[in-house]
């Protein structure tokens, strides 16, 4: 994930590290750590939401807080490894991710946990890309070095799964706090653990960072998605949110026109001209734009819909997170025959169609009819297009440049699920105010009527609020099948090699 390459910057010893493998047991807390955090805090909104008094519209901003500046800072983060020391960096981001979970678990009201969830984006930005370049420093054997890098992957893999599991468990059973809490003790394990067990590395040189062009993506980024978030509130057509979408893009704009001109460019601007890397970068962002949401609605709807415990409704995740291991792996395997085209396209359909279906969930749909059948078909097709997004992500890319390259799939992935979870909460929220207001002034009920109703919990309004809820993630999950099936378009389209092209130089992805 670092902007630089090992092989052209730096003079590795060739004996190997003979604390190498307690070295992997601490990147690999870290990772863990970091992976965990980006879906323990689904499980836990439901409840934060009523200790902090979080409205609708703002739920996004608990997944968006921490994705928006992790995404914007990561190569910026993997700049700074390079130059200011891996270890060093390391152990910087263990400890600023320590206190910002910290801060997060002792939250007082929404902005607090928001503003601590964008810190531990931030931290998390340095550590990410300097525990995976520590993985390449300290492994010198190819043999050894894949091994060390499948332990990475699996936890990319499997975190997800735990995360939704732990957070099940620590939110019922203790407090949706030590969703947060849980990752200091972790950090400073790792910390301490990290200072004998892990060897310094870095670029020798004079460093060059490009923190205008971090600062102008993320600010730009950060913007669009307040302004969608204010149309939740105030409509699409009101001067209340289009402002901040405007301003947000001429940011954006301003990024691209200052990585065409300043020397040393987080976003090198020859990794998005090619054709098949621009496509599996376009594909990436639509998958996050498609798929984030859902896991934020889902939650709701175990949680809120159907008064599912904390713990069943991670539970309730896990056909999903085996269902991508398990295609993961095959496809790995299918890769070199079929070649990423068919594959990755495949996948997206099969994503889209799965989605597709969850969008016809009712209230009182049962989860083995009709959700986890959805989640399946959905993580069948996303494993399959997450190992050949990985592998086309650098094709063809020079040595100098696969960290960043590899940095920048990751980046479209975080930057997709922003974006789309913020918009998909704009939709549910926008659809599901419309079905209640549609009903009401069908009954000749007014909205303050309908909503004391509600809370005075007469049955029949009960009914008619969760009707309308599930209505706006239906609504929503619809968007979110359109973006995967236009990722299945603009791969197929710009993706244009096969098996055949994918050759020996070409290295895969870690970690996205």
């Amino acid at each position: 994930m670092t902007s630089a390459s090992l092989s052209y910057d730096e003079h590795v010893s060739n004996s190997p590290d003979p604390k190498r493998w307690f070295a992997l047991v601490v990147i690999a807390i870290a990772q863990l750590m970091v992976v965990l955090d980006a879906s323990i805090i689904n499980i836990a909104l439901p409840h934060a939401a009523v200790s902090l008094n979080i409205a609708p519209k703002n739920y996004q901003w608990a997944i968006t807080a921490y994705t928006l500046t992790f995404g914007g800072f990561l190569l910026l983060g993997g700049r700074i490894g390079d130059y200011l020391g891996r270890k060093r960096a390391f152990l910087i981001g263990l400890l600023g991710f320590a206190a910002a979970s910290l801060l997060g678990g002792l939250s007082v009201n929404q902005g607090m946990l928001f503003g601590a969830r964008a810190l531990q984006g931030v931290f998390g930005a340095l550590l990410a890309p300097a525990a995976l370049s520590l993985i390449s420093v300290t492994f010198t054997d190819s043999k050894e070095r894949a091994k060390a890098f499948g332990v990475y992957g699996a936890l990319s893999g499997v975190g997800a799964a735990i995360g939704l599991i732990a957070g099940g468990i620590l939110t019922q059973y203790f407090n949706w706090r030590w969703c947060m809490f849980v990752n200091t003790p972790m950090a400073l394990i790792a910390f301490f653990l990290a200072i004998p067990y892990v060897r310094e590395s870095k670029v020798h040189g004079h460093p060059k960072y490009d923190v205008p062009g971090a600062l102008t993506a993320t600010a730009g980024m950060v913007l669009v998605v307040f302004g969608v978030s204010q149309a939740a509130a105030d409509g699409w057509g009101s001067t209340s949110a289009w402002p901040y979408m405007v301003l947000g893009a001429v940011l954006l704009a301003a990024f691209f026109a200052l990585e065409a001109k300043v020397k040393s460019p987080l976003l090198p601007l020859r990794l998005i001209t090619d054709r098949v890397r621009a496509g599996s970068y376009i594909t990436q962002l639509l998958v996050g734009m498609g798929i984030f949401g859902m896991f934020l609605f889902m939650t709701f709807y175990f949680q809120e819909i159907h008064g599912f415990s904390a713990v069943k409704s991670g539970l309730c995740f896990l056909p999903f997170s085996l269902g991508i291991i398990f295609s993961a792996g095959a496809t790995s395997q299918l890769l070199p025959k079929i070649g990423p085209r068919p594959l990755a396209t495949l996948g997206c359909v099969m994503a889209s169609a799965g989605l597709l279906y969850l969008s016809t969930i009712q209230y009182n749909s049962g989860y083995v009819t009709h959700v986890m059948p959805a989640m399946i078909i959905m993580s069948l097709g996303l494993g399959m297009t997450f190992v050949s997004l990985a592998s086309t992500a650098l094709f063809n890319v020079q040595p100098q440049d696969t960290g960043a390259a590899s940095a920048v799939l990751t980046t479209t992935q975080q930057v997709g699920g922003s974006f789309g979870t913020a918009i998909q909460n704009t939709i549910a929220v926008s659809a599901s105010t419309a079905f209640v207001t549609a009903y009401a002034m069908a009954h000749h009920i007014s909205s303050a009527s309908f909503h004391a109703s509600v809370t005075a919990k007469e049955p029949w309004a009960v009914v008619k609020m969760a009707e309308g809820l599930v209505h706006g993630y239906d609504v929503a999950f619809r968007f979110g099948s359109l973006m995967l099936l236009l990722g299945a378009v603009f791969f197929f389209t710009l993706v244009n090699i096969d098996r055949h092209h994918l050759g020996q130089h070409d290295t895969v992805a870690v970690g996205h």
